[in-house]
C-alpha cells in the first residue's frame, strides 16, 4: 500500500526505535507492547536472536504460543529482501513486528544500506496497520548506525515511554555518506554493449555469458540477467529508446552499469516502494534491489546511470 493512500480506519505505520541496555531492560520495554498487541488481536512477529526469542517466550508464559517468529539470520540477510518480507507480512493485517538487524561485522557500504533500509521502511509501509519495534542493544551496534537512529525512526521508546524523535528525517530527504558523490569509473577488463528494443534478447545473452565467464554460478547469473533485462526494457520504453551497458569485475564482484541518455530520476525513492498490483511500472528497480547485492543510481548531464553489483561468490548482503 502506498503511503499516500490513507486507510479507512485511520491506522498507519508506527515505527519505533527501542534502545535497551540489558535483558531486564529488553523485557521491561517489550512485554507491555507485546501483551497489548495480543489483546488488540494483532499478529505479533519476533525477528530476533534465539536468545532474545527465548527470553520473550518465557516471559509471555501461556501466551508464548501466540508469538510468531522467523529465522533472524535469513530475514536480515539483505536489506531490500527484508523490506519485501516486511511488506508481505504486514499486508492486509494488523501486526506488531519486533526486529533487531545484526550490525556486527558489516562493511561500511553494507551498513549504509541497512541504515537506509530503516529510513525507507517508513515510506514503504506507511499505510500499513503495523507497529515496528526496532531493537538496539548494548553490544554490536556501530556508532554510525546508533547515530542515525533518531533520523530514521519517527518515535523512540525509553524508560519514560514513547516520544517523537526530534531528529527524524523523511526518507526522501535523508542523505547518507557518498549519496551525492560521482560513481567511480570502470576498471580492469571492461565490456560495453549498446542496445535498442530489437537487441534486448542479444543483450541478455551477452550479460549471461559475461557473468558465467567471470565465474558466477548460473542461478546468480540468471538473477543478474533478469535485473539488467528489466532496467534495459524500461530504458527502451520510457527513456531514450536506447542505452549502453558496461560490465567489469572488481575483486570478487561483477558490476553492470546501464546508461540511459533519456532517463530521469522523478521518483525520490526509486525501487524502494513496492509497486501497486495494478501498476505496469515500477517493478524493474524493485526487483533489482532484491536480486542484486547493491543498486546505485546517479544522473549525470541528462544520463541516468543504474549500477548493479553482484558478488561472484554468492549473494551475501551488500558489503
Amino acid at each position: 500500500m502506498r503511503p499516500d493512500r490513507a486507510r479507512p480506519d485511520g491506522e498507519s505505520l508506527r515505527h519505533v526505535a527501542v534502545p535497551y541496555d540489558s535483558d531486564e531492560d529488553f523485557l521491561r520495554l517489550l512485554l507491555p507492547r507485546v501483551r497489548g498487541a495480543l489483546r488488540e488481536g494483532r499478529r505479533v512477529l519476533a525477528v530476533v536472536t534465539p536468545a532474545r526469542l527465548a527470553l520473550l517466550q518465557e516471559a509471555l508464559g501461556d501466551d508464548a504460543g501466540r508469538l510468531d517468529s522467523r529465522a533472524h539470520g535469513s530475514w536480515y540477510a539483505h536489506p531490500h529482501r527484508a523490506l519485501a518480507a516486511h511488506h508481505e507480512y504486514t499486508l492486509g493485517r494488523r501486526t506488531l513486528v519486533i526486529g533487531e538487524p545484526p550490525w556486527a561485522g558489516r562493511a561500511e557500504r553494507e551498513m549504509r544500506e541497512w541504515i537506509r533500509y530503516e529510513s525507507v521502511i517508513n515510506a514503504a509501509l506507511g499505510g500499513a496497520a503495523a507497529e515496528l519495534l526496532c531493537l538496539y542493544g548494548p553490544h554490536g551496534v556501530p556508532e554510525e548506525a546508533r547515530a542515525h537512529v533518531p533520523l530514521t525512526h519517527p518515535y523512540l521508546l525509553g524508560p519514560y515511554g514513547e516520544t517523537p524523535s526530534p531528529g527524524f528525517v523523511e526518507p526522501h530527504e535523508l542523505v547518507l555518506t557518498g549519496d551525492d558523490q560521482p560513481l567511480p569509473g570502470p576498471s580492469g577488463q571492461v565490456e560495453s554493449v549498446r542496445f535498442t528494443a530489437p537487441e534486448l534478447r542479444r543483450l541478455r545473452h551477452t550479460v549471461g555469458d559475461y557473468a558465467r565467464a567471470a565465474g558466477m554460478d548460473r542461478d546468480l547469473a540468471a538473477s543478474l540477467v533478469l535485473s539488467v533485462s528489466e532496467i534495459a526494457a524500461n530504458s527502451v520504453e520510457h527513456g531514450a529508446g536506447h542505452g549502453t551497458i558496461t560490465m567489469w569485475v572488481n575483486g570478487r564482484e561483477l558490476i553492470c552499469e546501464l546508461a540511459d541518455p533519456g532517463g530521469a530520476l522523478e521518483d525520490p525513492l526509486p525501487g524502494y516502494i513496492p509497486p501497486e498490483p495494478e501498476s505496469s511500472r515500477g517493478y524493474g528497480l524493485w526487483i533489482s534491489r532484491q536480486l542484486c547485492d547493491l543498486v546505485e543510481l546517479r544522473t549525470d548531464d541528462g544520463t541516468l546511470r543504474v549500477r548493479l553489483h553482484m558478488r561472484l561468490g554468492g549473494r551475501q548482503g551488500t558489503g
